[in-house]
């Protein structure tokens, strides 16, 4: 499955951002979803992800009532709404699928990736 991120950009503290990924190819498969980041000089970690029934969701601590993470299945389609933004935010955002129930918290542990887009908050 290909992945493809989209919604990055520069934002005011405070500030709002959705972030979108399409999926294309095997998409007939099923796949949990969700996002990492990754802020300069940092490792990749986790952020967000989705079941693939959508019934349930789970956040990273430092999002957790900021961030809210859905699915749209008829497109394919995964988002991730930021909301209430901090600089401690501004980082690389990486959507990921995994064709399982949950998706993994550990990057190493995840089977495919979109390519990235950058979100900066400015303070």
């Amino acid at each position: 499955v290909q992945l493809q991120a989209s919604g990055g950009g520069m934002v005011q503290a405070g500030g709002s951002l959705r972030l979108s990924c399409a999926a294309s190819g095997r998409t007939d498969r099923n796949y949990a979803v969700g996002w990492f980041r990754q802020a300069p000089g940092k490792e990749r970690a986790f952020v967000a992800r989705i079941y693939l029934t959508a019934s349930s969701t789970y956040y990273a601590d430092s999002v957790k009532g900021r961030f809210t993470i859905s699915r749209d299945n008829t497109r394919s389609t995964v988002y991730l709404h930021m909301n209430s933004l901090e600089p401690e935010d501004t980082a690389v955002y990486y959507c990921a699928a995994h064709p399982s129930i949950t998706l993994p918290t550990m990057p190493d542990n995840i089977d495919y990736w979109g390519q990235g887009t950058q979100v900066t908050v400015s303070s």
